[in-house]
Protein backbone atom coordinates (compact mmCIF):
# COMPACT_ATOMS: atom_id res chain seq x y z
CA UNK A 1 0.00 0.00 0.00
CA UNK A 2 2.90 2.50 0.87
CA UNK A 3 4.43 1.85 -2.77
CA UNK A 4 1.26 2.78 -4.49
CA UNK A 5 0.96 5.71 -1.87
CA UNK A 6 3.99 6.62 -2.76
CA UNK A 7 4.18 6.53 -6.78
CA UNK A 8 0.87 7.98 -6.90
CA UNK A 9 1.84 11.38 -5.11
CA UNK A 10 5.55 10.88 -6.45
CA UNK A 11 3.54 10.87 -10.03
CA UNK A 12 1.40 13.92 -9.50
CA UNK A 13 4.41 15.75 -8.23
CA UNK A 14 6.51 15.07 -11.49
CA UNK A 15 3.10 15.84 -13.96
CA UNK A 16 2.72 19.25 -12.10
CA UNK A 17 6.43 19.72 -12.19
CA UNK A 18 6.57 19.11 -15.78
CA UNK A 19 3.34 21.31 -16.04
CA UNK A 20 5.27 24.36 -14.20
CA UNK A 21 7.52 24.23 -17.21
CA UNK A 22 5.27 23.21 -20.37
CA UNK A 23 2.33 26.06 -19.13
CA UNK A 24 2.34 28.74 -21.47
CA UNK A 25 0.40 30.67 -18.87
CA UNK A 26 2.55 31.93 -15.93
CA UNK A 27 -0.30 31.40 -13.77
CA UNK A 28 -1.33 28.22 -14.49
CA UNK A 29 2.34 27.28 -13.94
CA UNK A 30 2.51 28.95 -10.52
CA UNK A 31 -0.84 26.97 -9.74
CA UNK A 32 1.14 23.43 -10.72
CA UNK A 33 3.79 24.26 -8.89
CA UNK A 34 1.49 24.58 -5.64
CA UNK A 35 0.30 21.20 -6.96
CA UNK A 36 3.94 19.81 -6.84
CA UNK A 37 4.61 21.30 -3.76
CA UNK A 38 1.64 20.02 -2.00
CA UNK A 39 2.18 16.48 -3.46
CA UNK A 40 5.68 16.59 -1.75
CA UNK A 41 4.38 17.68 1.77
CA UNK A 42 2.10 14.25 1.39
CA UNK A 43 5.13 12.38 0.44
CA UNK A 44 7.06 13.81 3.65
CA UNK A 45 3.45 12.56 5.36
CA UNK A 46 4.13 9.05 4.03
CA UNK A 47 8.04 9.58 5.59
CA UNK A 48 6.24 10.04 8.88
CA UNK A 49 7.89 13.32 8.91
CA UNK A 50 4.89 15.83 10.01
CA UNK A 51 6.98 19.09 10.90
CA UNK A 52 9.09 18.92 7.36
CA UNK A 53 5.17 18.13 5.55
CA UNK A 54 3.69 20.92 7.70
CA UNK A 55 6.88 23.73 6.69
CA UNK A 56 6.68 22.65 3.33
CA UNK A 57 2.72 23.54 3.31
CA UNK A 58 3.11 26.61 5.32
CA UNK A 59 6.03 28.05 3.63
CA UNK A 60 6.53 27.20 0.18
CA UNK A 61 2.70 26.43 -0.87
CA UNK A 62 1.39 28.77 1.16
CA UNK A 63 3.44 31.97 2.05
CA UNK A 64 6.10 31.85 -0.90
CA UNK A 65 3.59 31.05 -3.39
CA UNK A 66 1.03 33.59 -2.29
CA UNK A 67 3.82 35.77 -2.86
CA UNK A 68 4.39 34.52 -6.56
CA UNK A 69 0.56 34.73 -7.58
CA UNK A 70 0.66 37.91 -6.11
CA UNK A 71 3.15 39.68 -8.35
CA UNK A 72 1.82 37.56 -11.40
CA UNK A 73 -1.43 39.17 -10.52
CA UNK A 74 -0.18 42.72 -10.10
CA UNK A 75 1.16 42.20 -13.65
CA UNK A 76 -1.97 41.66 -15.31
CA UNK A 77 -1.56 38.53 -17.37
CA UNK A 78 -5.13 37.66 -17.81
CA UNK A 79 -7.97 39.62 -19.68
CA UNK A 80 -11.30 39.36 -18.95
CA UNK A 81 -12.57 37.59 -21.81
CA UNK A 82 -10.02 34.73 -21.50
CA UNK A 83 -10.58 33.90 -18.18
CA UNK A 84 -14.54 33.88 -18.84
CA UNK A 85 -14.09 31.25 -21.51
CA UNK A 86 -11.85 29.03 -19.92
CA UNK A 87 -14.09 28.78 -16.67
CA UNK A 88 -16.27 26.23 -17.28
CA UNK A 89 -14.02 23.64 -18.53
CA UNK A 90 -12.05 24.76 -15.32
CA UNK A 91 -14.77 24.00 -13.27
CA UNK A 92 -15.10 20.82 -14.06
CA UNK A 93 -11.62 19.58 -14.43
CA UNK A 94 -11.52 20.91 -10.09
CA UNK A 95 -14.69 18.98 -9.76
CA UNK A 96 -13.68 15.75 -11.37
CA UNK A 97 -10.01 16.01 -9.57
CA UNK A 98 -11.51 16.51 -6.32
CA UNK A 99 -13.71 13.58 -6.49
CA UNK A 100 -10.85 11.59 -7.35
CA UNK A 101 -8.33 12.64 -4.41
CA UNK A 102 -11.55 12.14 -2.24
CA UNK A 103 -11.56 8.25 -3.76
CA UNK A 104 -8.39 8.16 -3.52
CA UNK A 105 -8.47 9.43 0.61
CA UNK A 106 -11.23 7.18 1.43
CA UNK A 107 -9.55 4.27 0.39
CA UNK A 108 -6.48 5.19 1.94
CA UNK A 109 -8.24 5.53 5.24
CA UNK A 110 -9.91 2.25 4.79
CA UNK A 111 -7.07 0.51 3.91
CA UNK A 112 -4.75 1.88 6.80
CA UNK A 113 -3.99 -0.67 9.85
CA UNK A 114 -4.25 1.29 13.43
CA UNK A 115 -2.16 -2.35 14.45
CA UNK A 116 0.58 -1.77 12.26
CA UNK A 117 3.68 -0.21 13.91
CA UNK A 118 5.07 3.13 11.80
CA UNK A 119 7.79 2.93 9.60
CA UNK A 120 10.24 5.27 11.75
CA UNK A 121 10.82 4.85 15.37
CA UNK A 122 11.15 7.10 18.12
CA UNK A 123 14.54 8.86 17.73
CA UNK A 124 17.19 7.20 20.21
CA UNK A 125 17.35 8.92 23.44
CA UNK A 126 13.90 9.53 22.95
CA UNK A 127 13.68 13.15 22.54
CA UNK A 128 11.12 14.90 20.28
CA UNK A 129 12.94 16.44 17.13
CA UNK A 130 10.15 19.16 16.97
CA UNK A 131 11.07 20.03 20.60
CA UNK A 132 14.63 19.98 19.70
CA UNK A 133 14.71 22.32 16.74
CA UNK A 134 12.54 24.71 18.35
CA UNK A 135 14.80 24.84 21.42
CA UNK A 136 17.44 25.70 19.09
CA UNK A 137 15.57 27.32 17.09
CA UNK A 138 14.38 30.21 19.92
CA UNK A 139 18.18 30.02 22.03
CA UNK A 140 21.09 29.19 19.47
CA UNK A 141 19.52 30.57 16.65
CA UNK A 142 17.61 33.45 17.92
CA UNK A 143 19.63 36.56 16.11
CA UNK A 144 19.60 35.00 12.69
CA UNK A 145 16.03 33.70 13.55
CA UNK A 146 15.10 37.48 14.49
CA UNK A 147 17.19 38.47 11.31
CA UNK A 148 15.23 36.44 9.02
CA UNK A 149 11.72 38.10 10.09
CA UNK A 150 12.84 41.42 10.06
CA UNK A 151 14.15 40.83 5.99
CA UNK A 152 10.87 39.37 5.56
CA UNK A 153 8.93 42.12 7.13
CA UNK A 154 10.71 44.41 4.93
CA UNK A 155 10.13 42.45 2.02
CA UNK A 156 6.14 42.64 2.39
CA UNK A 157 6.54 46.48 3.08
CA UNK A 158 8.12 46.89 -0.59
CA UNK A 159 5.57 45.12 -2.02
CA UNK A 160 3.05 47.21 -0.52
CA UNK A 161 4.93 50.33 -1.84
CA UNK A 162 5.40 48.71 -4.75
CA UNK A 163 1.60 47.56 -5.38
CA UNK A 164 0.09 50.99 -4.27
CA UNK A 165 -1.57 52.91 -6.92
CA UNK A 166 0.59 56.13 -8.23
CA UNK A 167 -1.61 59.54 -8.20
Amino acid sequence: METLFFYLFGGIALLAAMSVVAQKKIFYSALSLIICLGSIAVLFLALEAPFIAAVQVIVYAGAVMVLFLFVIMLLDPFSAAAARDKRKRLTFLAVALGLVALAVLFTLMRAHDPATPPLAGEPPGGTDPVGRLGRLLFTRYLIPFEATSILILVAIMGVVVLARKRS
